[in-house]
């Protein structure tokens, strides 16, 4: 039977190689950890179907090679992308210092009303920690980004992450500061009549009335 959704959002998982990122889709996608996680070569794919709001969506996961070798190739994913987790790992500073760079290739290569959340990864590993919590809250409050820690092992946060991105997704369509209509907006409709719902209501008086002469 065919899958029946509200909408479809294109979603992107981007951050340094070794960061957990495959993971993360897989805790998501599957409800479990992958045990056999090499790194991503060029990009992976996963999609599930979740209730955000009253309403189905459809997540359509990219999964980006963090790897500098596959960034020409990843970048061609970035299109049309309406939200992105973008992931670093709590027990690597490397991996912290290089989020400014992929948030600017998210902002420039996708949208720039691209929807990020910041995961801190890896909240399993406390006491290997060398990225602490406020210091990531800060940076995503200058960027005006979301944020959580993650663990793609225990599972913690992970489906709050993709689901916290799709309601603001959601919340800026109600608000009209996302048009599923544009271009390359990362959003489409799953039922054509809730098209018909979102016409503006001068589109929809323009319909000639009979005649009552």
């Amino acid at each position: 039977m065919a899958e029946t959704y509200d909408f479809l959002f294109k979603f992107l998982v981007i951050g340094s190689a070794g960061t957990g990122k495959s993971c993360l889709l897989h805790q998501f996608i599957e409800n479990k950890f992958k045990q056999d996680s090499n790194h991503t070569i060029g990009v992976e794919f996963g999609s599930r179907v979740v209730n955000v709001g009253g309403k189905t969506v459809k997540l359509q996961i990219w999964d980006t090679a963090g790897q500098e070798r596959f960034r020409s190739v990843t970048r061609s994913y970035y299109r049309g992308a309406a939200g992105a987790l973008l992931v670093y790992d709590i027990t690597s500073r490397e991996t912290y210092n290089s989020l400014a760079a992929w948030l600017t290739d998210a902002r420039t290569l996708a949208s720039p009303n691209i929807v990020v959340i910041l995961c801190g990864n890896k909240k399993d590993l406390e006491p290997e920690r060398e990225v602490t919590f406020l210091e990531a809250s800060r940076f995503a409050q200058e960027n005006e980004l979301m944020f959580l820690e993650t663990s793609a092992l225990t599972g913690e946060n992970v489906e709050e992450a993709f689901l916290k991105c799709a309601r603001t997704i959601l919340n800026k369509i109600d608000s009209g500061e996302l048009d599923p209509e544009r271009m390359g907006s990362g959003i489409q409709y799953g039922d054509a009549s809730l098209r018909q719902l979102r016409q503006p209501r001068s589109a929809q008086a323009v319909t000639p009335q009979p005649c009552g002469c």
